[in-house]
């Protein structure tokens, strides 16, 4: 048996399954968690919603700001654009099948054995993994209650950039949701900027610096695994493992292997 960890699919399902053939997963015995973004602007982001559903208790899933979008713009909140190549699941019969279930997935994952936690875009300097945790399972909440039309709805926002705990509750929401799912930089606070996503050796980040170098009130004693940000191209050092490797860029898609480390690697075209 074993655990899998791969980075953002966003409807790159060929280029996934080359992966699972070149080690040999088995949905019988092994297990495969994904760190968000299924869909966008690859080609099949139907299908990859349909394959990934269908493996069941062998995959953990996480949202990304993609999904968020796709959930976001069901409900009539947000406009697909061409480029997201998401329309055919809104046209698809089993479109509200797939979107419940998708809607019904975790902002943040930890795996029962082994020391790793896992978000899309990363985890907030500012908190510790007992306030990261305690913030997902609200949003989560109310993304599989009646109120999450209420949240797709009012989730938009680059703001706040600094958590407070005098924020009201959508503030917290929002930050929340910014925090797992679009936070690449932040200043040598902490504080957020949602707008910077060059690489972090390039001129124009001036005095941010990526997340993941922030220095943290309370360390976090778990490896972070996220994606979202290709830039990066695998970043990994010994608090935290990047897996965008561009997929949907024309880059490769890349798959980690917990047990060994051992990583897979396959060469994607331009979508």
């Amino acid at each position: 048996m074993a655990t899998y960890l791969v980075g953002d699919i966003q409807g790159c399902l060929p280029d996934l399954k080359k992966l699972l053939a070149q080690a040999h997963f088995d949905p019988k015995h092994d297990h495969l968690w994904l760190a968000g973004d299924l869909v966008a602007r690859g080609p099949e982001s139907l299908e990859t919603l349909r394959f990934v559903k269908a493996l069941g208790n062998c995959a953990q899933i996480i949202l990304g700001n993609h999904d968020l979008h796709l959930l976001a713009a069901s409900n009539g909140f947000a406009r697909l654009k061409p480029s997201d190549k998401t329309q055919a699941i809104l046209d698809a019969p089993d479109s509200k099948e797939l979107l419940h279930w998708l809607r019904h997935q975790p902002l943040l994952a930890e795996h029962p054995d082994f020391p790793i936690v896992m978000v899309h875009a990363g985890i907030s300097p500012q908190w510790s993994l007992a306030t990261a945790r305690q913030q997902a399972r609200r949003v989560e909440a109310i993304l599989q209650s009646e109120r999450y039309v209420w949240l797709l709805k009012n989730m938009y926002g680059d703001g706040p950039d600094f958590w407070q705990e005098e924020l009201n509750e959508l503030d917290q929401l929002r930050y929340t949701i910014n925090s797992f799912t679009r936070m690449r930089f932040c200043d040598p606070n902490g504080r957020l900027d949602m707008q910077c996503k060059v690489d972090p050796g390039n001129p124009e980040a001036g005095s941010l610096i990526p997340w993941f170098e922030v220095k943290r009130s309370e360390p976090i004693e778990k490896t972070i695994i996220f994606g979202h940000w290709a830039a990066l191209m695998g970043h990994q050092d010994k608090h935290c493992i990047g897996l965008d490797t561009g997929c949907v860029w024309g880059n490769s898609l890349t798959m980690l292997r917990w047990e060994d480390g051992q990583r897979f690697v396959t060469e994607c075209p331009i979508y």
